[in-house]
């Protein structure tokens, strides 16, 4: 029972560039959401409680349809909130409701909060970026730095190298040999720039699914009905839910940031080990526990395992099969917990030769053919262009809380663990899916790029670890359920290895 859906009325199956491709291009969000709830197994009749309002015009200055990928995402994920509140507390799923500029806005939400007025700030001395090779153009990653460090030692670069002597070395290497020397064979984070055409050639393209949320159950040994804890009457829909969360950067954290929202008691576990990036964690820690464990470590990987024991959901976002080498591989973590619901995401999936690869959303934006494309439908003279959010990082994030949350349902019915599985190349394969503005149509629209520009009934003010945060309040709307974050952003570590 791997849930793979089929297509909605929205959609229909065209043959192109050798490849069976899936065409969305005529689908609204409602045709989305349904698309995908559908394929979850979910009840069809909770469809009806959901409520969309917008249009198909540009939300944001793009040719890709993100205003569409933005609503029906976040909508899916608080329409499985509400089935799961309905189940709980045995009443009618209650109306959902996403405005389609809230969510837009909140798709850009890390780059719109400020602390003490003072916006977040821009990073220094960036190397990264796209970069002109002897046959084309790489992007590379320098959000770490021991991405940034260990490029400039791979082109044989002393630390502390500028972008224009990083620019010189790598003009000398061809794309995909860089690429492959970097990023496949080494341990940084950098991709070839392709065209459509060139990526859907590649055995990666044609390893990802159609479904952009991968369902499985792992097993039956547990007893169906569990719901949570102290959760009759509570108005907040995964209130007494249990949510462990290993993960950086941005869409995974953005998981276990959703299903907080919701009400789930969500501890972040971070390492010291590991370089973070302030700027970002203190937009998606809102509403969760922050504990920081080495788990190399024996004491820390002790009290990590007894947090497992009594989790209902882990939540990682590294790559697959790294987690493996410290015990917790998926079958470890079911004969820890057997009702546990395990939610991966990763850059390219479970599935072909990249799997194991590293990757970001603006990598598989740069190697999947959409920044080629966007740049062409711009028509600007760029070789490449980026979306104007990271559309993939936050649709995948709430595509795997959706996930997350119809599998807390399926256990709750039928019992077991449960898999769940989102991929930024996924997410990416479903946005194209759903076509492309033609022309330069897509970007003659507003950018919401600062604070000054968002509608203040979309903002909420509350003090923090750091100062006080004005930042982007969560779009959904669930009829009598309270939906938004309790937590407020900590300095990493502030809370003990306990659950509420």
């Amino acid at each position: 029972m791997g849930h793979e859906h089929g297509t909605s009325h929205g959609s229909s199956a065209v043959k192109a560039e050798g490849l069976v491709k899936v065409d969305r291009s005529s689908s609204g969000a409602a045709d989305v959401v349904e698309e995908l709830w559908t394929g979850l197994g979910l009840p069809p009749e909770a469809l009806s409680c959901l409520h969309l309002e917008g249009d198909s015009e540009p939300a944001l200055p793009s040719s890709f349809r993100i205003g569409l990928l933005a609503q029906s995402s976040i909508a899916l994920s608080a329409l499985a909130a509400a089935q799961l509140h309905a189940l709980r507390n045995q009443v009618e799923v209650p109306s959902v409701q996403v405005p389609l500029q809230h969510a837009i806005i909140e798709f850009k939400s890390e780059r719109l909060y400020t602390i003490d007025k003072q916006p977040r700030p821009a990073p220094q001395n960036p190397i990264g970026g796209l970069h002109q090779t002897a046959d084309g153009h790489i992007r590379v990653h320098d959000s770490f730095p021991n991405h940034s460090n260990g490029m400039l030692k791979l082109v044989g670069l002393p630390l502390g190298s500028t972008r224009e002597q990083l620019a010189e070395a790598i003009a000398k290497w061809r794309s995909a040999e860089l690429e492959d020397t970097a990023t496949v064979k080494g341990n940084l984070a950098a991709y070839a720039l392709r065209s459509y055409s060139q990526w859907d050639a590649l055995p990666q393209s044609q390893a990802i699914p159609d479904s952009p949320i991968l369902l499985q159950p792992l097993t039956s040994d547990s007893s169906p009905g569990f719901l949570g804890r102290g959760t009759k009457g509570s108005t907040k829909c995964l209130k007494g839910l249990r949510v462990l969360e290993m993960s950086r950067v941005i869409a995974a954290p953005l998981c276990g940031k959703t299903l907080a929202a919701h009400g789930a008691d969500v501890i972040w576990i971070t390492s010291p080990n590991l370089p973070n990036l302030p700027d970002i964690d203190r937009e998606f820690s809102r509403g969760k526990r922050t504990l920081q464990l080495d788990i190399h470590e024996h004491a820390d990987k002790a009290q990590l395992m007894e947090l497992i024991e009594h989790c209902d959901v882990f939540v990682q976002g590294f790559r697959p099969g790294s987690l493996a080498r410290y015990g917790l591989s998926p079958e470890e973590l079911v004969k820890i917990n057997p009702a546990i619901v395990i939610a991966n995401m990763s850059a390219f999936g479970p599935a072909g030769p990249w799997t194991n690869q590293r990757g970001f959303d603006s990598l598989v934006q740069t190697c999947s053919g959409m920044n080629v494309s966007e740049a062409e439908h711009a028509d600007q003279g760029e070789p490449a262009r980026p979306m104007p959010c990271q559309a993939l990082d936050h649709a995948s994030g709430y595509l795997l809380a959706t996930g997350v949350i119809a599998a807390l349902y399926h256990r709750a019915i039928q019992g077991g663990a449960w898999q769940v599985d989102v991929s930024l190349a996924g997410t990416m394969k479903y946005l194209r899916s759903l076509g492309q503005y033609p022309g330069t149509s897509g970007f003659q629209c507003d950018d919401y790029k600062q604070q000054a520009h968002i509608p203040a009934e979309y903002l909420e003010t509350r003090d923090t670890g750091f100062g006080r945060m004005t930042a982007v309040k969560h779009s959904a709307n669930i009829s009598g359920c309270e939906v938004g974050w309790d937590i407020m952003p900590k300095p990493l570590g502030s809370d003990s290895a306990e659950w509420l």
